[in-house]
C-alpha cells in the first residue's frame, strides 16, 4: 500500500496486485476513517483491489457530516480519471451535483451503505436492506415476549433527518414487531399505544444513555428499546443500569459490530441485525473491474432498487421461525 499526500483529504492510499501494471482504477470515498465499520469497508476494498489488480485509492472525511472533503475527494478522482467512484456520502442530497458531473464525464458512481437522495443519483447502491434489518430485530422481540400486548416500547433514533437508514431501521423494527406504521418514509406519526416514546441518540453510547433517561422520565415502565446501532444500545443500558431496571428490558439493535456482538453474549442487547461492510466494498470494487472492462452497470437485486448485501439475526437466544446466527458465527463475520 502507497500512501499519498492526503492535502485536503482526509485519508489517501493506493493498492494494487503486487508488480502488476492496472488499467483499472477506483477511489472508495468514507464518510470519516476512524469509525470501525469504514475501516472494515476499507479493508475489504483493498483485499479485493490487489486480489484483482486494481489501483484502488481510499478518501475520508474528516469527520462524519464532512460534505466538502467529500466532494474535493470525488474532483481530486475526476481529475485522475478513475474508472469508478465508491461513495459512502455524508450529505446524500447536497453530494448529488458533483456525483452527476462524475457521472457524465463516464466514471461509474455506486452508493455504499447509505442511498443518495433521490436514489437513483448513483448509478447503483450497494447496501444493507435496512428496513429488513429493523423488520429481523422487531420480529424477534415480538415472539421473544410471545404477548406483546403488555409491550411499553422506547425507541432510541439518530437524530430528526428523515427519510433515512435510521428512518428504515425504525420502521422496519415497528413492523416486525406488528405496529402499524403509517407513512414508511417517517418515524413518529405512529398511534399505537404501546410505542411509550421516540428520542434521539445521535448514534452514540453518550447519546443512547441520555435518550434512554429521557424515554424512562416519560415512562419508566419501558420493557422494549429499539436502538439505531450498538454504541447506542450500549448507553441505553448504562442507564438502565442506574435505576436497576437493567434485568426487565429487551433491547434490540442492528450493525452487527464486533463490540456490539460481544454485548450480545455478555446480555447487554438481546439481538442485533448484522451488516457485512467488507462485502459492500468488495463487490463495489468488482462491480467497477467489470464496468472497467465492458461497460456493464451493476443490477439492482430483484425487487429492490438497489443491491441487496445481506443482514443477520445474531443472538444466543434463538427463537423458532426465524434464520438466525449464534453469537459465535456473528464473532466470526463480526467489524471492529
Amino acid at each position: 500500500m502507497k500512501l499519498l499526500k492526503a492535502g485536503l483529504i482526509g485519508l489517501a492510499a493506493t493498492a494494487a496486485g503486487a508488480g502488476a501494471a492496472t488499467a483499472q482504477s477506483v477511489c472508495l470515498i468514507t464518510k470519516d476513517a476512524t469509525n470501525p465499520f469504514f475501516v472494515k469497508m476499507a479493508e475489504g476494498a483493498f483485499a479485493k483491489a490487489a486480489e484483482l489488480g486494481v489501483e484502488l485509492r481510499s478518501f475520508a472525511g474528516k469527520f462524519d457530516g464532512d460534505h466538502e472533503t467529500q466532494v474535493a475527494a470525488i474532483e481530486t478522482c475526476m481529475a485522475a480519471d478513475v474508472d469508478g467512484i465508491l461513495l459512502v456520502a455524508s450529505d446524500t442530497k447536497a453530494i448529488t451535483s458533483v456525483v452527476e458531473q462524475a457521472r457524465e464525464a463516464g466514471t461509474l458512481v455506486i452508493a455504499l451503505d447509505t442511498p443518495l437522495d433521490p436514489i437513483d443519483a448513483a448509478d447503483m447502491t450497494f447496501a444493507t436492506d435496512n428496513f429488513e434489518a429493523g423488520r429481523l430485530i422487531g420480529e424477534w422481540a415480538a415472539k421473544t415476549m410471545g404477548d406483546t400486548s403488555d409491550a411499553k416500547i422506547g425507541l432510541l433514533n439518530i437524530n430528526v433527518s428523515q427519510p433515512t437508514v435510521g428512518v428504515l431501521r425504525n420502521q422496519g423494527f415497528l413492523t416486525g414487531f406488528g405496529v402499524d406504521i403509517g407513512d414508511p418514509n417517517r418515524w413518529g406519526d405512529e398511534d399505537d399505544p404501546r410505542i411509550s416514546g421516540q428520542e434521539l441518540s445521535s448514534g452514540n453510547a453518550e447519546g443512547g444513555r441520555e435518550g434512554m433517561e429521557n424515554l424512562l422520565a416519560i415512562d419508566p415502565d419501558i420493557n422494549v428499546v429499539y436502538t439505531i446501532n450498538e454504541p447506542a444500545a450500549a448507553g441505553a443500558y448504562e442507564a438502565l443500569r442506574s435505576f436497576g431496571k437493567e434485568d426487565d428490558v429487551l433491547i434490540v439493535s442492528v450493525d452487527g459490530g464486533c463490540p456490539g456482538v460481544e454485548d450480545v453474549a455478555a446480555g447487554v442487547i438481546g439481538a442485533t441485525a448484522q451488516q457485512y461492510p467488507l462485502r459492500m466494498a468488495a463487490l463495489g470494487v468488482e462491480a467497477v473491474a467489470t464496468y472497467a472492462e465492458n461497460g456493464e452497470v451493476p443490477e439492482a437485486t430483484e425487487g429492490k432498487d438497489f443491491f441487496d448485501t445481506g443482514v443477520g439475526l445474531v443472538t444466543d437466544a434463538p427463537v423458532e421461525g426465524m434464520d438466525q446466527l449464534t453469537v459465535e458465527e456473528g464473532l466470526e463475520l463480526c467489524w471492529g
